[in-house]
């Protein structure tokens, strides 16, 4: 199409109204060199706007950008939805402190030496726990006594140091030393964490009944 025609073609579509938002643009064709017809449209300018839909781009960037959207508001509707299927079951949260929920057997808690029913202390100072301890948090003392037994004359587990591996309950022959249920020990003082003898076996004595439960329940993966 020559230029003449071209600006002849945009004066007539001005003069039947530019200053319309509803302007309908004519498509005028003509043959070009092969045959085949081209649309003209109006120029870029302030006044016009193009009625016809424009063909999508397929470049990569934008398909990647419409993917990515469709996506994104899919997974927000999806995300939405099982938050509202939630607002009429229970909930899955418990009220700690109030409440709690349950432990495995196996739940390795506060450290605590245990007695045998007649009230004599299981260890026999054999210090496997001590040699086994990857930490080296356990200190262990040791006397002979007038029968031939050995028995501990200190037994202290610096708590800062436990990683609570379990290793020190696993190699005991004797099932003295213990990781018991009890998890709410936490103190204001590093020193309060240095375990000597006597509060581990105090520990023994509070948490016996439920060591001794969780160990029979254990007994045959021992």
């Amino acid at each position: 199409m020559s230029l003449a025609k071209l600006f002849s073609v945009s004066a007539r579509v001005r003069a039947t109204g530019s200053n319309s938002l509803l302007l309908r643009c004519a498509q005028y064709s003509s043959s070009n060199q092969e045959g085949k017809e081209q649309k003209v449209y109006p120029p870029n300018m302030p006044g016009y706007m193009y009625v016809n839909p424009h063909d999508a781009d397929m470049s990569i960037k934008e398909m990647s950008d419409r993917a990515a959207q469709t996506v994104f508001w899919t997974e927000l509707a999806r995300g939405m939805a099982v938050t509202l299927a939630h607002l009429f079951k229970e909930p899955a949260t418990i009220n700690y402190p109030f409440e709690k929920g349950p432990l495995s057997p196996r739940f390795r808690g506060e450290h605590a030496l245990r007695r045998y029913p007649s009230g004599e202390e299981r260890c026999i100072a054999c210090k496997l726990c001590e040699a086994i301890c990857p930490a080296q948090a356990i200190t262990i003392e040791a006397e002979e006594r007038k029968d031939g037994s050995r028995r501990t004359t200190r037994y202290d587990i610096d708590m800062t140091k436990c990683i609570y591996c379990g290793f020190c309950q696993e190699a005991c022959p004797v099932d003295a030393i213990v990781e018991g249920p009890n998890f709410e020990y936490s103190t204001e003082t590093h020193e309060e964490l240095l375990y000597n003898k006597e509060k581990l076996l105090l520990n023994g004595d509070k948490w016996e009944s439920e060591i001794a439960t969780n160990i029979r329940a254990d007994h045959l993966y021992r």
